[in-house]
């Protein structure tokens, strides 16, 4: 494998010009090879481990450059000097522009050496985290690399963004730009729990591929799970309890599912997992990219936008939210998701008019783009809307209460009684999406739920049909009043758009059906999915000390939905939708209270009638900001 050598490094052929290049992705491979020259690293890091990174170099002439940097878990790869991705920016233009691309395995992973820990904590008894080695990798290269221009900019989506995260915490000097997009935060909030709630199939799919042992560097990739059905439903619910995980398929050996058996709450392992109180001396501009559909990171894009504004005064700080699912504004026109259409392609849009510009003004010194403080895609209206602040002026915080006769109303109850009831079976689970797959999917995010909301165990209360457009701006808190016959239960409040009756059909530009026809999406009393959150219900006063229900007593169940830009039009409905299952994205709660879920027996499961209350004492409500300006 060639290594580099600092001093001959960029003895290079100096082209005389670039060619356009192409967007076809096999075009856009041709382009990077022919106008990109390919090294390899080891840097080392402040104890002595050496991380293994490769960087591609503009091989016309031109520069000094900038670097763009990526630090992964999922491989710096493919190795060996003769060998080039297929792709090295964010976007086509950028690589026509020409940086100086960097992409290194993090410690632990693939070719790096060290051991990998996930989520690194900032605060360890070790002298090294992930802002170290970020810091060290930027000093070696504005050091070594000849005809770089001193500036680096470092970017990723998911896990990629918490390394980019952690990156900018304690900046080096030369590190300009960091644009951490749908980074992870908190994986009690984030990927595997939701308000400690267990993600049960995006935690079991990723581990038992991500989470294989690596004792040596390696070049070898872990096959995928197969799960023998392309039902993961029925997959999951033959499973039965998780207490059969490492029983019947990982024996053991895959280190963070026993981390998770042996974690069940809110304890220091988990908390020092946390970036969040971290985020100060971020000396760099920060570009926090976000998709309002993500199924995996929705709370770290928000909470690392709102820490760094919060903590660091002085940083040029801004956040992108569009409608996309997670990471879609990479790869996909962000056009439309599930069952939702979004009239524009987003994803282009944003690509040339935020990122590419915003890139070029911090690395290269081009106009600065005229960039608010929050660019946040208003869904129902499907339009771009500027923001000063986020959550941001002008919003007016209400109230909108669950009522009787499976209402929604903006007037406090005054009956002395109220409620509705439903049988949670955890034999037979809500699920969280119609579609058959195995995997976590994104498409949910935006789905129909008529095929829940006629689940007797899934209650709906909907407003009158609205008179006038009603936008919902921010965090949405939710209180819930609600009962169990037993002593356990999980809790999930989803907000729905539901169109009129008469709404026409969807056509989809661009798309056919096998006749030849254009594509249409039903529109008519379609209930479609704006927001949902999830909480296990024994963490409602204490994610650090559970406790139980004690049954048949009224209780406040609490819970923060995240940010939403969301525009109810006239003729339209609002729904909020509550169920207690949402399955397999989240595993079975027993319903009988066990001290830890990830040694529940089959026995512990059971049936329980759940209430959530509405009357004067115990008024479930959503508080919610209403955007008053008009736009």
């Amino acid at each position: 494998m060639q290594l580099l050598s600092v001093r001959i490094l960029f003895s290079l052929l100096l082209l005389p010009g670039v060619a356009l290049f192409a967007t076809d992705a096999e075009d856009r491979a041709v382009f990077i090879r022919d106008h990109y020259s390919k090294f390899e690293a080891r840097i080392p890091a402040r104890d002595g481990t050496h991380l293994y990174t490769t960087i591609y170099t503009p091989n016309w002439e031109g520069g000094p450059w900038p670097i763009i940097m990526i630090r992964t878990p999922y491989s710096a790869g493919p190795y060996g000097a003769d060998k080039y991705k297929a792709w090295l920016g964010p976007n086509p233009e950028l690589e026509k522009d020409g940086y100086i691309f960097v992409f290194q395995d993090v410690r632990g992973r693939y070719m790096s050496e060290g051991k990998f820990r996930n989520m690194t904590p900032h605060k360890s008894d070790l002298k090294t985290n992930e802002s170290t080695d970020t810091y060290d990798t930027i000093d070696w290269l504005v050091k070594n690399l000849p005809n770089n221009n001193n500036k680096v900019a470092q970017w990723g989506v998911s896990y990629p963004g918490f390394y980019t995260a952690a990156g900018m915490i304690d900046s080096h000097p030369s590190l300009v730009l960091a644009s951490p997009q749908a980074p992870i935060a908190d994986w009690f909030w984030d990927d595997m729990h939701h308000n400690g709630a267990f993600c049960l199939n995006l935690a079991f799919n990723f581990f038992s591929s991500f989470g294989v042992a690596r004792p040596e560097p390696t070049t070898e990739r872990v096959e995928r799970f197969e799960h023998g059905t392309p039902d993961g439903y029925q997959f999951f619910m033959d499973l039965g309890p998780l207490s059969n995980v490492n029983k019947n398929y990982f024996n053991g050996e895959i280190d963070f599912w026993n981390q998770f058996i042996e974690h069940p709450n809110y304890d220091d392992f988990w908390q020092s997992r946390n970036i969040l109180p971290h985020l100060r001396n971020v000396n760099c501009a920060v570009l926090t990219v976000v998709g309002h559909y993500d199924a995996e990171d929705l709370y770290g894009p928000w909470n690392i936008y709102k820490e760094v504004e919060k903590n660091n005064k002085q940083t040029n700080n801004r956040v992108v939210v569009g409608p996309w699912s997670h990471g879609a504004w990479v790869r996909r026109d962000g056009d439309r998701l599930g069952d939702s259409y979004f009239g524009q392609k987003s994803g282009p849009w944003y690509n040339e008019h935020v990122l590419t510009p915003t890139f070029r003004h911090h690395l290269k010194g081009g106009p600065a783009p005229k960039l608010p403080e929050a660019l946040i895609f208003e869904t129902g209206a499907n339009r771009w809307r500027q923001f000063d602040q986020w959550p941001p002026k002008g919003i007016e915080t209400r109230d909108l209460y669950l009522a009787a006769a499976d209402g929604l109303s903006w007037e406090k109850p005054t009956t002395k009684t109220g409620y509705s009831e439903f049988v949670s079976d955890p034999g037979n689970p809500v699920p969280n999406t119609a579609t058959i797959g195995t995997s976590w999917g994104r498409d949910f995010m935006a789905e129909d739920q008529r095929f829940a909301s006629r689940r007797p165990d899934v209650l709906v209360f909907q407003s009158e049909v609205l008179t006038e457009d009603v936008t919902i701006a921010g965090p949405i808190d939710v209180d819930l009043w609600v009962s169990t016959d037993k002593t356990a239960a999980d809790w999930i409040v989803k907000v729905v758009d539901v169109y009129p009756g008469g709404e026409p059909a969807l056509k989809l530009p661009g798309e056919m059906d096998e006749d030849g026809e254009q594509k249409e999406i039903e529109r008519g009393h379609a209930q479609i999915l704006i927001r949902y959150e999830a909480i296990r219900g024994r963490f409602r006063n204490s994610f650090e000390k559970p406790e139980p229900f004690e049954p048949g007593k009224p209780t406040k169940v609490s819970l923060r939905l995240m940010d939403v830009l969301h525009n109810f039009q006239r003729g339209h409905r609002i729904m909020i939708q509550v169920q207690s299952s949402f399955f397999p994205f989240i595993d079975r709660n027993p319903q009988n209270y066990v001290d830890n879920i990830f040694k529940a027996e089959e026995k512990d499961f059971t049936k329980a009638t759940h209430r959530v209350y509405f009357d004067k004492k115990h008024p479930s409500k959503l508080r919610v900001g209403i955007l008053t300006d008009k736009f």
